[in-house]
């Protein structure tokens, strides 16, 4: 049986054959969660052409990768990282993963090199879910809820982050990391 139980910090797998391309084969960090409310969370392996100084007025020297979190607001920024010693504000969603904090000291420590491209992750829109919406996908098993490390969210490479979340978690998931994207073609 599959856990139906999300919690902020979980990851959302999708399905292999999902059938919406928004959502094709990502693993959703999911940021913040009510059934009532609704859900937010970020898309953490749909990458995007651009770095995070294409979408800055002021230089941002280090080049940063901007993932695309989903098709919600595409015109806002988001991002999470693993060094809260260093930025202040945010909300730990997992041990050494935070959503937010203080861009002017994020910007700031990218260019005098003290914050590492590899230790923050930014986004360009978000994947949202209106009340008890997520919960009705859940149970048409459109998405399997994993557990998430710092490890996972920021040293995953994104064009095998799917399958290697999968595999992590063995059994029928480690099988089904191997499904063919489409099944007509094999």
């Amino acid at each position: 049986m599959k856990n139906r139980i999300v919690n902020r910090g979980n990851l959302l797998i999708s399905e292999p054959f999902l059938g919406d391309p928004n959502f094709e084969r990502s693993v959703v960090l999911i940021c913040e969660h009510h059934n009532s409310y609704g859900s937010f969370g970020l898309v953490l392996n749909q990458t995007s052409n651009l770095v995070l100084a294409d979408v800055l007025e002021e230089n941002v020297y280090p080049d940063v990768p901007l993932f695309i979190g989903g098709p919600v607001q595409q015109n806002t920024l988001h991002f999470v990282h693993r060094r809260p010693d260093l930025i202040d504000g945010g909300q730990e969603l997992l041990k050494g993963v935070v959503w937010g904090g203080n861009f002017e000291q994020v910007k700031r420590l990218l260019n005098n090199g003290v914050l590492h491209p590899e230790d923050i992750r930014c986004f360009l829109g978000y994947s949202g879910w209106s009340g008890g919406q997520l919960k009705d996908e859940l149970e048409k098993d459109s998405w399997i809820v994993a557990s998430a490390t710092s490890e996972i969210v920021f040293d995953t490479p994104s064009d095998s982050f799917w399958r290697t979340v999968l595999k992590g978690m063995g059994g029928d998931f480690k099988v089904m990391a191997n499904y063919p994207t489409d099944p007509r073609l094999n």
